[in-house]
């Protein structure tokens, strides 16, 4: 997964660590790409209006809504483009920023209440809002808890691939 540059404000503020530059909607891999004509079938098939094209690409833009898997968009491409059907997990899982509000000693537990795999929970601490602790086993990555984050703290990253004998 390609990595975005970070700015030194960015940085500062803790925000942008390691934000894809495409991500690429279910059963679209980088590879099956190449096949899109940039027709934007997929963007007009989208229900909850994500898919975007960014170069004449699609891309999927989690800052207006989640991805529910519905496969509206793979049905809607004339080329072979998606690789997998019935694809309900991305490659990456969400990621929650230090500017969190629960990590700077502020109620708020958005993600996890937006999120639909209950992949989000809250871990108690002494003297201190819960903090946001995330499964990537149970995490699809769709997307649900970016856009609902009100300070725009919960991003996607790659999810931690484990070795064989790790």
């Amino acid at each position: 997964m390609a990595v975005a540059t970070t700015s030194r404000r960015d940085l500062l503020f803790g925000r942008g660590a390691s934000r894809p530059e495409r991500i690429c909607p279910p059963g679209v891999t980088p590879e099956s790409l190449a096949a899109c004509t940039g027709c934007g079938r997929c963007v007009d098939a989208c229900p909850t209006h994500i898919i975007s094209l960014a170069g004449n690409r699609p891309s999927l833009d989690f800052s207006i809504g989640e991805c529910t898997f519905c496969g509206e968009c793979r049905r809607a491409c004339p080329e072979p483009v998606f690789e997998f059907a019935g694809v309900a997990r991305f490659a990456h899982v969400a990621a929650i920023a230090d500017h969190c509000l629960a990590k700077n000693a502020a109620a708020c537990q958005s993600c996890r209440d937006s999120c639909p795999k209950q992949a989000i929970r809250f871990q108690p601490r002494i003297g201190g809002p819960f903090l946001p602790v995330i499964d990537e086993d149970a995490c699809s990555g769709c997307g649900a808890c970016v856009s609902i984050c009100p300070v725009g703290a919960v991003h996607v990253s790659a999810r931690h691939q484990e070795g064989a004998n790790a």
